[in-house]
């Protein structure tokens, strides 16, 4: 939970940066439409209100952008610092929820039921589900079909949606749009029971025999600016463990954490636990 409050220390500084942006500023009221009618009427129904601000049109928009852009004055903002906001206001209120409905489950528990229901591979569903990737503001130069199905770019815009809602209506806002689309269309628990963490496994195989953390370390990087591929690799106590190869280096390192636990299924290459 120290890494979640971390995160949400930055809250209050950002909402107070944002009131520039506030429905009603004279700088609101003499913009022009900044997002297409389509787009804007879609968000309309998805959070309740009037969505047509610069805070959403930023939602929106993939990395890609900033690639076609080589004026330093005129560089548009991605989505990338709305995606660190939407992601920690996404894991409190989901946390509040496990909390509630799991009232039996202890703190490891809980924080593992919430790495399992936020993952990427969860968001992206959502955002798919929203219709979000058909929305997405992307670069010309880059792949667009191939960005509008990405995993990685769905999942990005989710939170970044999420963080513009929390900046434009407040945690409340927040609050009814996660429970509209996420808490009351899916199944948390049966999903929190499908989806297992593997990077949770590795650790609590660690503590259990009481070795240091896994250390995950960035071993390859390819691929253009906002179309990366991280190779990952996951070690303990200076063995190599697993790789993993992904557009995120939180994917990659599931992938890594999940070849480790496959390969310490059939082999020890620790020796005995240590004796307590």
């Amino acid at each position: 939970m120290a890494y979640l409050w971390q995160k949400l220390m930055s809250l209050p500084l950002l909402r107070t940066k944002a009131s520039d942006d506030a429905p009603g500023s004279s700088d609101a009221n003499r913009s022009a439409p900044l997002l297409d009618l389509q787009t804007a009427k879609h968000l309309e129904r998805l959070t309740g209100r009037s969505c047509n601000r610069l805070i959403y049109r930023t939602a929106l928009t993939h990395r890609s952008v900033l690639h076609d852009h080589h004026d330093a004055d005129d560089k548009p903002e991605s989505n990338q610092r709305l995606e660190f906001l939407g992601d920690a206001v996404l894991d409190l209120l989901i946390s509040e929820h496990l909390f509630k409905q799991f009232p039996e489950s202890d703190e490891g528990h809980l924080s593992s039921n919430r790495a399992k229901i936020v993952n990427r591979k969860a968001l992206a569903a959502f955002a798919r589900e929203l219709q979000l990737g058909e929305h997405l503001i992307i670069g010309e130069s880059a792949d667009k079909q191939k960005i509008r199905a990405s995993e990685s770019a769905l999942a990005d815009a989710f939170e970044s949606i999420v963080g513009a809602i929390y900046l434009d209506q407040g945690l409340a806002g927040a609050e009814r749009f996660i429970t509209n689309h996420v808490i009351a269309r899916v199944d948390l628990r049966k999903l929190a029971e499908a989806e297992y963490n593997h990077k949770s496994r590795l650790i609590e195989y660690t503590q259990s025999r009481q070795l240091p953390p896994p250390l995950y370390t960035v071993i390859a990087e390819e691929g253009a600016e906002h179309e990366k591929h991280f190779t990952i690799e996951v070690s303990c106590n200076g063995i190599a463990l697993g790789c993993g190869t992904a557009p995120r280096k939180k994917d990659a390192e599931q992938l890594a954490a999940k070849e480790a636990m496959t390969r310490l299924e059939t082999e020890d290459p620790f020796g005995p636990p240590a004796e307590s």
